[in-house]
């Protein structure tokens, strides 16, 4: 379900969340999207001589998840994306599942802008992903 919230009506404090399994098929389907064919996201044999031991989606893949939340949940339609940091920290295997959530923490009400934390983290609660989003909310 896609939300569609007024600015107003969003409270710091407010959390909302995606979960997804990352498969091969995802991987492959990045790789083709963006071009990147590094060895250690498509090959088996290479990843398995890398300290990963094999191998890892991209960690823009894992990232793209908070877009997802901040596009259809939270703060959901209407949202101008206008930065995103991003600091990785763990690698996301085949079958992972990984849940984004992000979290307001300051809202400027002049230019109805919002701060986000955002945290991807895998099935056993490990942080994959950590940053902080700005995005701006558009009238409907």
């Amino acid at each position: 379900m896609i939300i569609d919230r007024p600015y107003e009506e969003i409270t710091i404090g407010e959390k909302a969340s995606l979960s997804k399994n990352i498969t091969d098929n995802d991987i492959r389907k990045f790789a083709s999207i963006t071009g990147d064919f590094n060895p250690i996201h498509i090959d088996d044999t290479f990843a398995s001589k890398t300290i990963f031991k094999k191998r890892i989606a991209h960690g823009m893949l894992t990232s793209s998840l908070i877009s997802a939340v901040l596009g259809t949940k939270l703060p959901g339609v209407n949202t101008l994306y206008l930065s995103q940091s991003l600091k990785f920290l763990a690698p996301c295997f085949i079958g992972d599942t990984l849940t984004a959530t992000v979290q307001v923490i300051d809202k400027k009400d002049e230019k109805q802008i919002l701060i986000l934390k955002t945290v991807v983290t895998n099935q056993s609660n490990t942080e994959i992903v950590i940053g902080e989003a700005v995005v701006k909310k558009m009238k409907s």
